[in-house]
């Protein structure tokens, strides 16, 4: 495998990062999650636009143009032959001291792996998950924004890990409101009466890019979406739950907290979404080749 670093692509041995670096030491920098299809990049140019918002945000700077990294995600799928797959971009902070001070850094380092992924076994696409909710709540949204797309992760994979000790894959985190925020890794739609609520991010939901194209295929669609904030109760009675996310794309919920959602099956709306979602995404995107 051919790894992006440092301005060039290298084997997968050789990518290496000092132990100083402080995406290693401090979670510093900022990542995005990016999928390939049919030979394109998908959102490539969004995702490249959200990456530098998130840098900025973080007074991190980015010593390459969007041009230019645009490129490099091209280059590195290219270089692994990849047609259907997932690449992940990283920005650290770089090279620093064991100090927190980030102005003391190197110049910020730049990571683009690209390989394959499958998040769920197809059994879960078509039966559905099963998630609980956990007692991590979502950082508030003044201390980490929820569109900085950081490497920092940890209330993640805290909430994370109370899911798989419950024996379950994915979860429900509320904020510090007790309202839905998101999953763990994951943006959450309920659907009533074929209308389509999310949480907007000031709920402390990430603005998900795949969230944001679903949520837009659906009004042309002709389905209404809003945003708002949404109770577990609003969970528990809708008549589909589904998530979306880049790796997840659109998967099904069937119960949350032992409550059966609608039919305890994957419903109607959210099959349509994700026919529609994955006829978008095999057919629009930046070419590879």
């Amino acid at each position: 495998m051919k790894i992006f670093l440092s301005g060039e692509l290298v084997d997968e041995k050789d990518a290496v990062v000092s132990v100083f670096d402080h995406g290693l030491l401090y979670g510093d920098g900022v990542f995005e999650g990016i999928r390939a299809y049919n030979g394109r990049v998908f959102l490539l140019d969004e995702h490249i636009d959200r990456l530098y918002d998130s840098a900025k945000a973080i007074a991190l700077n980015i010593p390459m143009t969007k041009e230019g990294m645009s490129q490099a995600v091209v280059d590195t799928c290219k270089a692994n032959d990849i047609v259907d797959g997932y690449i992940r971009l990283v920005v650290t902070r770089g090279k620093g001291t064991l100090g927190l001070n980030p102005y003391l850094c190197d110049t910020a380092e730049i990571i683009i792996i690209a390989a394959r992924i499958q998040l769920y076994p197809q059994e879960l696409y078509d039966n559905g998950l099963k998630i609980v909710t956990v007692g991590t709540i979502r950082n508030h949204p003044e201390a980490i924004n929820p569109r900085i797309k950081s490497l920092n992760y940890l209330n993640n994979v805290m909430a994370k890990i109370e899911a798989i000790n419950a024996g379950c894959m994915e979860c429900l985190m509320l904020n510090h409101k007790g309202e839905v925020a998101e999953a763990s890794g994951d943006n959450v739609f309920a659907v009533k009466n074929r209308v389509i609520t999310t949480p907007p991010s000031t709920c402390g939901a990430l603005e998900g890019l795949t969230r944001n194209k679903v949520m837009e295929l659906a009004r042309a669609a002709g389905y209404e979406v809003r945003e708002a904030s949404l109770a577990r109760y609003d969970l528990y009675v809708a008549d589909e739950v589904f998530l979306t996310g880049t790796a997840a794309e659109i998967i099904s919920v069937v119960d949350i907290d032992k409550r059966a959602i609608g039919t305890g099956k994957p419903g109607s709306v959210t099959a349509d979404l994700a026919l529609i979602y994955a006829e978008c995404a095999n057919s629009e995107g930046t070419p590879i080749q």
